[in-house]
């Protein structure tokens, strides 16, 4: 196995102005970070202002000819695993994060992710939609999730204030995490 340490992405998968997902994904971060078991960033797909999917060719080919879709595919290529933070719009995903993901294919193979999500349902819609997504491009997905409530976990809908309760699903997802990761890593080297 290649002894590199594992890369890991937090995606906020919402781009909303006042959206929720950076305060989550800040305490997700913190969280990871604090457990030295792999290297963690923050990955927002709004600062890659990625249009409607707009390359001519699928992308399972990897022929892209837009320098947004380039500068995407290398930093998503960069991590061996992902932690989508999401918010459940409309029983579903946000367009954006879909579109994000719908950009790139061989970038994604073989590779894991969780999920912490957030909703009046805890995002749980949102997260079986990633799944089955997730799934189309290659990439195995851990049981263990985060579910948040926008009635008991945020004060106003807005103010994140996690209970407690969530730092032990947080940690047995991102243990899953790992453990996945490397095996993943050690399938894609071999």
């Amino acid at each position: 196995m290649n002894n590199q340490r594992l890369k890991i992405a937090i995606v906020i998968g919402s781009t909303r102005p006042g959206r929720n997902g950076e305060a989550v994904s800040r305490w997700v971060y913190e969280m990871a970070n604090s457990r030295g078991d792999a290297e963690y960033e923050m990955v927002d797909i709004k600062d890659y202002s990625l249009p409607l999917l707009d390359e001519p060719i699928p992308p399972s080919m990897g022929q892209y000819s837009k320098e947004h879709t380039k500068i995407w595919s290398a930093k998503i290529d960069s991590f061996d695993a992902y932690v989508f933070v999401t918010p459940e719009y409309n029983h579903g995903i946000p367009g954006a994060l879909k579109n994000a993901i719908d950009f790139l294919f061989k970038e994604w193979n073989n590779k894991v992710a969780g999920f912490v999500s957030y909703g009046s349902a805890g995002g749980v819609r949102a997260v079986e939609q990633l799944r089955l997504v997730m799934a189309e491009v290659k990439v195995a997905t851990v049981r263990a999730q985060v579910q948040l409530s926008i009635y008991t976990d945020f004060e106003n809908f807005s103010i994140f204030k996690p209970h407690n309760i969530h730092e032990k699903s947080i940690n047995t997802m991102l243990d899953e995490l790992v453990t996945w990761a490397g095996a993943m890593k050690s399938l894609r080297s071999s």
